[in-house]
């Protein structure tokens, strides 16, 4: 066993560590494959630095080292040969050794662990020369990343952050996987989630929102532990259905379920022979999705076009018809990013707008301003619904225009923290906030054809300076005459000086 340092380690040199981790893979590895490889390993080492921890901690305390390695003595298991020290020790096929360790790991703990580490291809020589590996072996081996020195709330800050640096390394590519965090917090805290409230997040990514979720029940209501085995996440793409997995572990929280598979075609929660429902609802799908399963829909078992089907180019009002469906009777509620055009769409996604609106299912809308999400410029929307509004809100939807409330980046927009505040504030009072904010009655909108577009119903101020039509129009026919009058002089100019003829 390895001698455990003292040494605390801190929230800065984990990260600095971490990023410079993905630096010894720049050049051989895409930056975009980065997280394929380094969370993985991360994972792997912190894994096998608590197992070694638990065993001196038994060897100790009773002096027994048989104890030490009953299978019970550990969180997870790490079968013989598949140590972090044993790939460390391999000189050749470095790869091959990393592999199988990671595949036994998997197989010894079906329970938890099964297809956490992602199918990174560890034996392709073109990329991962064995020097390199033993470099990235060597640099994640300077630091113990056992609980003594790195509790998993550090742990957990810092894998988010290595998300992020990957989400800016590689922006157009990031979408799929990272929200910005403050469009995330904003979103829970307006769901509010409860210690006994059950959470899902259909397309949850690297899991954020779930993350945020278990943060915002931390602060504002107490024991997280009551939380477990009440987080549900499903998200289709492998590498990041994984990520997921291991950020949720290395947060501390140890009972969840993170599904992989596709969620319009193949939802994973059920209860007997329907959707399982819960408390809060939230995600944010991919925008404006095509080919997301219409075909099937058409028949879908589960009613989920209860509103409609929406079109095969756009699978929007999937998702948020998917959640409708999904939120628990009496108490659910639900908080999904759109693109705003989905607002306003007329055909399918009009009829189920309108239908989900008749419903009084949608509480609020809130315009959010542009460039904010990466991949996109686009304006993006939140938007919230509830099975059952308080009386004050029934027949009524707040509809916000969020759009000047950002800070301007040099390639991304920012909805910083006291924007968030600003908004949030907004929905909980649900009254009228002038140019921003319009608590707008169902009649209303139905006037309005059923849309949602925000200008229909909050308009930007206007400038102070604006003059009175009467004043405008008399000094644009001055601007128009004095322009005419230079264009007659210069023509003058160039005739007298022989250049027209």
């Amino acid at each position: 066993m390895i001698q455990l340092e003292l040494t605390q380690i801190t929230l800065s040199q984990l990260e600095n560590h971490l990023w410079e981790s993905a630096n010894i893979l720049r050049g051989p590895v895409d930056a975009a494959d980065f997280k394929t490889y380094i969370f993985p390993l991360l994972f792997f080492k912190r894994i096998c630095d608590v197992w070694d921890e638990e065993y001196q901690e038994i060897v100790d305390d009773t002096g027994d080292e048989q104890l030490a390695w009953f299978p019970e003595s550990h969180r997870f298991q790490i079968p013989p040969d598949c140590h972090w020290n044993d790939v460390r020790c391999r000189s050749a096929n470095v790869g091959n050794a990393l592999q199988h360790a990671m595949r036994e790991i998997e197989k010894a703990n079906p329970d938890t662990l099964y297809g956490v580490f992602g199918d990174a291809q560890w034996t392709n020589k073109e990329r991962l020369s064995d020097a390199l590996l033993k470099d990235l072996i060597e640099h994640f081996s300077a630091l113990h990343l056992g609980n003594h020195q790195v509790d998993s709330d550090l742990l957990g800050d810092a894998y988010e952050y290595l998300i992020k640096k990957f989400a800016d390394a590689t922006n157009k590519k990031a979408g799929e996987f990272y929200t910005p965090r403050s469009v995330v917090r904003l979103m829970i805290d307006m769901l509010d989630p409860k210690a006994t409230d059950t959470i899902y997040d259909p397309a949850c990514g690297t899991g954020g929102m779930l993350l945020a979720a278990v943060q915002h029940v931390k602060e504002q209501h107490g024991d997280v532990k009551r939380l477990w085995g009440k987080l549900y996440g499903q998200e289709k793409n492998l590498t990041t259905s994984s990520i997921a997995r291991m950020n949720l572990f290395l947060h501390g929280i140890e009972d969840f379920q993170i599904v992989r598979a596709d969620t319009l075609r193949h939802p994973a929660f059920f209860s007997g022979d329907r959707l399982a429902t819960f408390d809060c609802v939230l995600a944010n799908p991919p925008f404006s999705l095509e080919k997301w399963g219409e075909d099937m829909w058409q028949n879908d078992p589960f009613g989920r076009h209860f509103a409609g089907l929406p079109p095969a180019s756009s699978g929007d009002f999937a998702w948020v018809q998917h959640m409708v469906k999904s939120m628990a009777d009496g108490s659910g509620r639900m908080a999904v990013v759109l693109p705003q055009g989905a607002l306003f769409r007329k055909g399918a996604e009009g009829s189920i707008r309108q239908k989900l609106l008749e419903m009084d299912l949608v509480e609020a809308v809130i315009g959010l301003a542009p460039n904010l999400f990466y991949g996109t410029g686009l304006a993006a929307c939140i938007l919230l619904l509830r099975q059952r509004k308080p009386a004050e809100r029934k027949g009524k939807v707040l509809i916000a225009d969020a759009s000047r409330l950002f800070r301007r980046g040099r390639a991304q927009n920012f909805l910083e923290h006291h924007h968030a505040v600003e908004i949030l504030g907004w929905y909980r009072d649900f009254t009228n906030v002038k140019d921003s904010v319009r608590v707008v009655g169902i009649d209303e909108i139905k006037t309005e054809d059923w849309t949602l577009n925000i200008s229909r119903y909050v308009l930007p101020p206007l400038q102070d300076d604006i003059p009175p039509l009467p004043d405008a129009i008399a000094a644009f026919k001055n601007a128009l005459t004095r322009c005419r009058e230079a264009e007659e002089r210069l023509a003058q100019i160039m005739t007298e000086g022989g250049w027209l003829k």
